[in-house]
């Protein structure tokens, strides 16, 4: 098995197609370093040549060739600045989508268990962190390894010596930096950590407002919340101090550095080694040695919260997608192949997320063409789980299930999806119009065509009295529509999508006995001449079913239509008793 790339290496790829931009960039910093180079040594000349001989028509000249270079060096900076500000936006864009392309074709597997708001932290916290690192390190990186290299190779040139002096507590300052490095990583790994799981606690509460407002929990929650900013301020405190001590001790080794060159210098040039103006320069130019590592400590922090919000990133995209694996070469065209007139097949399917609690075990039932189907059963039984396996958002751990003799694991998970309508039992919705909510269902509908789907789900007579009707603007939750409203129009956007199987999972649940009476007419229209599954605690609901599946802990236990199963002694009779009885 490969050695997985590290978090930096991985940035550095989406620097793929930005070649020249970077490659000027490199210019214009080896130009500024070049420059910064030079201001040193023409200060020392200036000492030496105007300054001590007290030549001022001299001085003057060598005034204005400093002020030059660092005009210069200051112009050079600001064209850096923008393209490195262009590259880095270009990098973090590509890397944000690339991010939420992925999180779309992740298996609904991967969602289990994880927050919504830890996700939403790795696709703005994170890649917020990425992009400072790159705005903001990148040319330092590159500028600081020639600051070290061409001030080391002038110090030579000008004093061997006092270069000995100088580099003398290197190995003071890699050592410093590489102990707190380690430890300052680990604490901003962990900063990241609780900032996921506190945006994940906050996306919960605010999404839960009412049921938090109904059950007086408010109290409770700010005291949950405070426990969680107390951890993420604890760790965050942790990973600045740590941080912090980066650059105090990288700047008492170069204070230190510096009092030893001045002392040594000071020697020399009392001896009449060294001049006066070489002493200048080569102070200057130990701090430009010295200086890029201490600018470096002191942005630890920066690049090693861009690295641990990259690894969370890069770990999020590693996870396979769900369209990896055992699909076909050439995927099936989703409108030009019908399952309509295909029967569905379970075939002893097992499915469990650890082998040691299964969900379902040997189930197994036909449904023929155009019949409607229902699970009924306790909660918790495994009934949409079933058709969870079916539309192929889980892959059962054993047995096959087939649709017209086709094993569904064959197939092209878009195409198979795109013949599948399903309407869940908590209802969807997104921002935008209510017109844009139905045509979700099939883009390319013409409004009359959202009309009669809207009419067939009886919720036309609702959002003609609506003050923009049609053009309603909704907010994600549903604005303020009742839930009955919600879940018309998530039926109203399955009948337009006109599938081949239908999948009602609880969703007549939330709406009053009218309206279900009205859907119950509509979808007698829908489900004829299709394969229909329904999932449903309202047996009324599904009498009218072909075949009547009893589900509870994870096994078929009952199979028969409703008279069938009314007349001997079961769980189904056992539901429809209590049924009766709570009604009366």
């Amino acid at each position: 098995m490969s050695k997985p790339q590290s978090p930096l290496k991985r940035v550095g790829s989406y620097l793929k197609g930005q070649h020249r931009s970077v490659l000027f960039i490199a210019i214009l910093t080896i130009a500024a370093s070049a420059l910064t180079l030079a201001g040193p040594y023409l200060l020392g000349r200036a000492i030496d040549g105007f300054i001590i001989p007290k030549e001022r028509a001299g001085l003057t000249r060598a005034c204005l060739l400093l002020a030059a270079v660092y005009a210069a060096s200051a112009f050079v900076a600001w064209i850096q600045a923008r393209l490195l500000a262009s590259v880095s936006q270009r990098t973090v864009w590509r890397m944000r989508g690339d991010l939420f392309s992925h999180i779309q074709n992740l298996p609904l597997r991967y969602f289990t268990g994880k927050k919504q708001g830890d996700l939403m932290s790795r696709a703005t916290n994170d890649i917020e962190n990425v992009s400072n690192t790159l705005n903001q390190s990148l040319v330092q990186l590159l500028s600081s390894a020639l600051s070290i290299v061409g001030s080391f190779a002038v110090m030579v040139w000008l004093q061997p010596l006092l270069t000995a002096v100088a580099i003398s507590t290197v190995p003071l300052l890699f050592l410093a930096s590489r102990r707190i490095g380690a430890a300052t990583k680990k604490q901003f790994r962990l900063q990241q950590l609780e900032l996921g799981a506190i945006n994940g606690y906050i996306e919960e509460t605010v999404s839960g407002r009412r049921i938090v407002t109904l059950f007086n929990q408010e109290d409770r929650a700010e005291r949950q919340f405070g426990e969680m900013n107390g951890r993420l301020r604890t760790a965050g405190v942790k990973a600045q101090l740590i941080s912090g001590l980066m650059g105090p001790s990288m700047n008492v080794l170069g204070h230190l550095n510096y009092l030893l060159i001045a002392a040594a210098g000071g020697w020399l040039a009392a001896g009449g080694h060294a001049s006066a103006g070489v002493i200048v320069s080569f102070l200057a130019y130990s701090r430009q040695f010295s200086s890029p590592i201490n600018e470096l400590a002191n942005q630890y922090n920066l690049i090693q919260a861009g690295i641990a919000g990259a690894e969370r990133v890069f770990e999020t995209m590693d996870v396979p997608s769900e369209h990896d694996g055992a699909e076909p070469s050439e995927p099936l065209p989703g409108s030009g192949r019908s399952l309509r007139n295909s029967a569905v097949t379970f075939d002893r399917v097992g499915f469990a997320y650890s082998p040691e609690a299964p969900i379902l075990e040997e189930i197994s039932f036909r449904s023929e063409p155009g019949s409607m189907t229902a699970l009924v059963g306790p909660t918790g039984a495994g009934k949409t789980t079933i058709m969870s396996l079916l539309a192929r958002f889980y892959e059962p751990t054993s047995g096959s299930i087939f649709i017209g003799g086709e094993e569904i694991g064959s197939m092209d998970k878009r195409m198979l999806r795109s013949r599948i309508g399903i309407v869940l039992q908590d209802s969807v919705l997104f921002k935008g119009t209510i017109r844009d909510n139905i045509r979700y269902g099939r883009l390319d509908a013409s409004e009359a065509e959202i009309e009669r789907a809207a009419k067939a789900a009886s919720a036309h007579g609702f959002i003609t009295r609506m003050p923009d009707g049609y053009d309603t603007e909704l907010s994600a939750d549903g604005g303020s529509l009742s839930q009955g409203q919600r879940q018309l129009l998530c039926i109203a956007r399955t009948l337009l999508a006109d599938p081949d199987i239908l999948i009602l999972d609880e969703a007549t649940s939330s709406v009053d006995t009218l309206a279900e009476q009205r859907i119950q007419q509509a979808m007698a229209v829908l489900v004829e001449g299709r394969t229909s599954f329904v999932i449903a605690h309202r047996l009324s609901t599904i009498r009218a079913a072909d075949t009547i599946l009893v589900v509870d802990g994870g096994r078929i236990v009952q199979q028969g239509n409703h008279e069938q199963l009314s007349s001997v002694q079961g769980l189904y009779r056992d539901l429809h008793t209590r049924h009766f009885q709570s009604v009366s």
